[in-house]
């Protein structure tokens, strides 16, 4: 199964760990490494977009208000493909998880969220994001 991991760039650190981890179980995972100086990023999302069978989106500080984490998610909630395999994570210290949840796109707040809010050791989080999609994918 092809993942597309939706996050800000400022969520790049951990987006790398999910992917990591996601590999590790057997996912193919897209990294936006893979865009060079020149190339046309909006097209090349678009296209990981089309060509993905999931999308982990990863709900941080820096990701609930943008409207192209927005854009990526609306895209995957209209694709057939994607029935059931958008999994939603909410990544934020345990004190900042309140005031996120209020700013979480609607459309989101009727999935099951997976938390992880130790950033520094999210191993059950991990766990949990690639036992969703194992499930999603049987």
């Amino acid at each position: 199964m092809r993942v597309f991991i939706s996050h800000s760039s400022k969520d790049t650190k951990l987006a790398r760990r999910i992917g990591d981890a996601l590999r590790n179980e057997g996912f193919q995972v897209w990294d936006d490494d893979q865009i060079f100086p020149g190339d046309n990023w909006a097209e090349l999302i678009a296209n990981e977009l089309r060509e993905s069978d999931a999308m982990v989106v990863l709900l941080t500080p820096n990701s609930v208000d943008s409207p192209y984490i927005n854009a990526e998610v609306g895209y995957a909630l209209g694709e057939q493909g994607y029935k059931g395999r958008v999994i939603p994570v909410l990544a934020a210290h345990s004190e900042q998880v309140s005031q996120l949840e209020l700013k979480i796109p609607w459309i989101l707040k009727k999935f099951q969220m997976i938390y992880i809010s130790n950033l520094e050791h999210e191993e059950e989080g991990l766990r949990n994001i690639t036992q969703a999609l194992k499930k999603a994918a049987a």
